[in-house]
């Protein structure tokens, strides 16, 4: 492949800066010096197969980004992104979404490779009635993915993944922000949810975000903020749109109980069943006419204690360490059905063990840490 300078430069610039990170600091963090890293982003220098390793590594990004013209462009919806919704994001958020997106694309291409097709799903929206449309959406999925009037399903993470999403989880220095939405160039819908937030809020972000995939596509990416954020806009139809989907997604207004008097007790026990936050509970219930606004500001007077929220990718089965580590993953954005994915692929010799630290953003003393906890074992040495 002829070398084209001009293309290498302006992307290692751009890659730069989009992360909002200074020349000194990518200088200090890759070994690169200051001048050499200038000189390579102007152009006037041809950077090493090791350096341009090293910076993609870096920059968290496939190394084809920055030689590679015939890659779709890279750094398209990153950018548009933080042309809309820039300031809401730091240095590291920034960094933990180019993280996110380098797993998007990764998952997506072991997918493709271990033969993983997802369940094929569309919805097609009429009228003009934003939040009939979401109702809509929910109730075509749920039939879409089997399920009976009844059943609440626990994990809702698989159920999106099924249907071609990459959803992640990662905690965000930004704890406004719930989740985003972004349409990658080759992993196509990926989903990010801010592990900052309590675990039956995540259920209803990411299904918020699901609905940004069905619906929203065309915007290439979009951030959803919690409804106490000065960002929030309660007017906007979209967001109402993908809470009245999230919403009936999680509970089918054919479930929601029709009680005559509420306490305290049976708030938190509904709440519990359904797996969303009492105040969640308390809108749909409105919604549906079920309840009156004292009963709902009374059920959303209470919580659910936060030990008795299970995390589907943390079971309880594992001990006070073993958990506490699960979590930690999970902050990075390391899910189960990811980690799972990649020791596939290696174990079937698609990805070397070089590789599979990459892929779990490990060395190689932490990718063997993984393996040990989920049991899984490294074969393909380098």
């Amino acid at each position: 492949m002829k070398i084209d300078l001009v293309l290498i430069s302006s992307r290692l610039a751009e890659a730069r800066r989009l992360q909002s990170v200074e020349l000194v600091e990518a200088a200090a963090q890759t070994g690169i010096a200051t001048e050499r890293l200038a000189s390579i982003e102007a152009g006037a220098q041809v950077p090493s197969g090791d350096e341009l390793l090293i910076l993609a590594n870096y920059y968290a990004r496939d190394f084809r980004d920055f030689v590679d013209p015939n890659r779709p462009e890279p750094f398209k919806q990153t950018d548009i992104l933080y042309r809309r919704f820039g300031p809401a994001f730091t240095g590291s958020d920034r960094r933990s979404i180019q993280e996110f997106l380098f797993l998007c694309e990764i998952e997506a291409s072991l997918e493709k490779e271990l033969g993983r097709t997802p369940i094929p799903f569309s919805f097609t929206p009429t009228g003009t009635f934003f939040k009939q449309q979401g109702e809509q959406a929910a109730h075509a999925l749920r039939q879409r993915l089997g399920y009976t009037s009844k059943k609440i399903q626990l994990d809702i993470y698989s159920d999106f993944r099924s249907i071609g999403l990459h959803v992640f989880r990662r905690r965000l220095a930004n704890s406004e922000i719930s989740g985003l939405y972004i349409e990658h160039p080759i992993a196509g819908h990926c989903i990010l949810v801010n592990y900052e937030e309590d675990i039956y809020r995540q259920r209803f972000s990411v299904s918020h975000e699901a609905a940004h995939a069905i619906f929203d596509s065309a915007e290439a990416a979009s951030v959803s903020y919690q409804s106490s954020s000065s960002n929030y806009d309660r007017k906007d139809r979209k967001e109402i749109r993908a809470n009245r989907f999230a919403s009936c997604y999680l509970m089918p207004p054919e479930l929601l109980p029709s009680i005559k008097i509420w306490d305290t007790g049976l708030a938190q026990h509904w709440a519990k069943n359904f797996k969303v936050s009492t105040e969640a509970l308390s809108y749909a219930l409105l919604e549906a006419r079920l309840v009156d606004q004292d009963a709902a500001k009374l059920i959303r007077s209470v919580r659910v204690p936060m030990a008795e929220k299970i995390d589907p990718e943390a079971p309880d089965y594992l001990n006070a360490t073993q958990m506490r580590r699960r979590q930690q993953l999970l902050e990075r954005g390391l899910s189960d059905y990811y980690v799972g994915l990649c020791f596939e692929a290696h174990n079937r010799g698609l990805i070397s063990a070089g590789r599979l630290g990459e892929a779990l953003l490990s060395d190689h003393k932490e990718t063997r840490e993984i393996s040990v906890l989920y049991g899984r074992s490294i074969v393909h040495e380098l």
